[in-house]
């Protein structure tokens, strides 16, 4: 999932201070799960907003509205009304949502109101950590299923560097080595012989070498009219 946390409200304050009326579009996926988006953290900081902006003798009229997804414009085009008579859109998505309500909506002004961080999972109640760093060449099948690119301070890709200690990484005694996880999964499994061969420098080309990546799948498309 895609990890987000909201920024200060300093800053978001001051990315909608010239604007009268501003909507608050909430993503009821991933910035929903971690708390940082979704219908309630969008309707906590519309009433924050419009307190605060009364507090300052500036007052806004904030309104919020959560959609399923940011990211496809069905959902989009469910709150393209209310996009039309806002000022400002303050997007609670990933920077994903962020861009698509841009490009949605052309003619208006978008701001995040969030950090995108990075794609993890939750280890416990109120902690992410990350597991992907979406370089476009994955290599799970060979690691044991743990990501030294992602989960490795320095990504290296054929085994730890010498400052891990005690399996764990030199930066933090509470970061785990993830060579250290990695050759302990692949000895429970009976597979360290997956660690013998040498992986060449990673092709980065498939991460952002080659500017912004895109997938198209032909059995998925629809026919355009020119087909």
């Amino acid at each position: 999932m895609i990890v987000a946390e909201q920024k200060p409200l300093q800053e978001i304050k001051a990315l909608i201070s010239n604007a009268q009326n501003v909507l608050v579009v909430g993503c009821g996926t991933c910035v929903t799960v971690c708390f940082a988006g979704g219908e309630r953290e969008a309707a906590i900081l519309a009433a924050s907003l419009r307190m605060s902006t009364r507090l300052d003798g500036k007052p806004q009229e904030i309104r919020h509205e959560t959609v399923q997804r940011q990211c496809e414009w069905e959902y989009l085009d469910q709150i393209a009304e209310l996009v039309q008579q806002a000022d400002i859109v303050l997007s609670l998505g990933c920077g994903i949502g962020v861009q698509a309500i841009a490009e949605h909506f052309p003619q208006k002004w978008v701001v995040p109101g969030l950090n995108t961080t990075f794609l993890g999972l939750p280890s416990e109640q109120g902690v992410w950590v990350e597991r992907c760093a979406a370089c476009g060449d994955c290599i799970l099948g060979l690691t044991g299923g743990i990501c030294p690119i992602a989960r490795c301070s320095k990504s290296l890709l054929n085994g730890p560097c010498g400052g891990s200690e005690d399996g764990h990484c030199e930066i933090s005694p509470d970061t785990p080595c993830a060579w250290q996880l990695i050759y302990d999964r692949l000895l429970s499994m009976d597979k360290l012989h997956l660690l013998m061969e040498i992986q060449p420098p990673k092709n980065w080309r498939t991460s952002r070498d080659g500017g912004p990546r895109k997938i198209v799948r032909e059995d998925l498309r629809l026919p355009t009219k020119e087909e």
